[in-house]
C-alpha cells in the first residue's frame, strides 16, 4: 500500500463524514435520531461525522436509507467511499507507540498538499535529522525502553519521506530562533541538525523561514500550530493544535481564518528564505 493511498484514507473519511452530515441536517434528523438508527450513540454519529471513526457498510446503508438517499449513482459513490476510507494507514503498523489522537494527524499530513507550520519549541519533525530526532524522544520519554524510542524515531523518519515522493506537498516551515538555539543532543548533534535545515531550505517544495529574537514580539505569541490544505476541493483547509495528551483539529471557517491571518503575518514579518538561510549559517557558526 502506497502511503500517499493510505494517507488518503483519512481524508476521504473526512469527506465521508461532511457528506453524511450534510444529508442529516437536509433531512432535519438529529444525531440522536440517526444513532438509534444504526444501534449507535449520538457520540458515535459525531465521531463519525468528524470523519474520526471508521465506517460500517451496514451503518452507511442504514443512514442513507434514513436519510432518503434512493439514487442507486449516489449510494454507490457513497459506499464506495466508505470501502476506501477504510483502508488501514501505513502508520497502523507503529499502533504500539502512536497514539490514537496522533493517527488522525499523521493521515492528514500524508495527503496535504500543502503544510503551513510555525514551531517554537523544536525543528518541526518532518525536517529532524535521526539523531536529533532521537534526543527529542528521549528528552521527552527518557523512562521509556530503548526499542519503543527507536520505534517512535522509526515513525518520525517514515514520515518525511512525503517530501520525497513523486506526489509531495510544499512544506512552509517558520521557525522560531528559539527552537534553533534550544539543544538536543550534543553539539554534533546540534550542527548537523543546522546543516540539514539548509540543505533541505533549498528543496523546490520548501520554504524555511526564522522568526529571530530581534524582531521582538510577533503573531505567533499562541505558540506552535500547523495548517494543513489539501487538492480536494472540497475539503477545507484544517488547523492542528497539539497538546501534551491530545490534539485539537479545526476546521471552522472563522477559527481557521484567525490562524491564517498569524500565519500571514509569520511570513511576511520573518526574514525571506535566502535570509533565513544566512541565519541558519550565522547559528551554525557559534556551536
Amino acid at each position: 500500500m502506497a502511503a500517499g493511498e493510505s494517507s488518503g484514507s483519512v481524508v476521504r473519511r473526512i469527506l465521508l463524514g461532511s457528506q453524511l452530515r450534510r444529508l442529516r441536517d437536509a433531512r432535519g434528523i438529529t444525531r440522536e435520531a440517526a444513532g438509534y438508527s444504526i444501534r449507535a450513540s449520538e457520540s458515535k454519529i459525531s465521531r463519525m461525522e468528524l470523519g474520526r471513526v471508521s465506517f460500517k457498510a451496514r451503518d452507511v446503508e442504514d443512514l442513507l436509507t434514513l436519510y432518503g438517499v434512493t439514487d442507486e449513482a449516489e449510494r454507490d459513490a457513497l459506499l464506495g467511499l466508505a470501502r476506501e476510507a477504510n483502508v488501514a494507514g501505513w502508520w497502523h503498523s507503529y499502533g504500539d507507540v502512536l497514539p490514537g489522537w496522533f493517527q488522525t494527524y499523521i493521515g492528514l499530513e500524508g495527503a496535504a498538499s500543502l503544510i503551513r507550520v510555525y514551531e517554537v519549541q523544536f525543528i518541526h519533525g518532518l525536517l529532524q535529522t535521526e539523531a536529533y530526532a532521537h534526543a527529542v524522544v528521549t528528552r521527552g520519554m527518557g523512562a521509556a525502553p530503548a526499542v519503543e524510542i527507536d520505534r517512535r524515531v522509526a515513525l518520525r523518519l517514515e514520515r518525511q519521506k512525503a517530501l520525497v515522493s513523486e506526489r509531495a506537498p510544499h512544506l512552509h516551515a517558520v521557525l522560531d530562533e528559539a527552537a534553533l538555539r534550544r539543544p538536543y543532543g550534543d553539539r554534533e548533534v546540534m550542527r548537523a541538525q543546522l546543516r540539514h535545515l539548509i540543505e533541505m531550505s533549498e528543496q523546490p517544495n520548501v520554504t524555511l523561514q526564522v522568526m529571530p529574537f530581534s524582531f521582538g514580539g510577533h503573531a505567533g505569541e499562541g505558540g506552535s500550530f500547523t495548517m494543513l490544505r489539501f487538492p480536494e476541493s472540497d475539503l477545507s483547509d484544517i488547523v492542528y493544535l497539539e497538546q501534551l495528551t491530545s490534539a485539537l483539529y479545526l476546521d471552522k471557517a472563522e477559527e481557521v481564518a484567525q490562524y491564517e491571518k498569524a500565519m500571514t503575518r509569520l511570513h511576511e514579518d520573518s526574514p525571506g528564505a535566502e535570509e533565513s538561510r544566512d541565519l541558519l549559517r550565522g547559528l551554525l557558526q557559534l556551536i
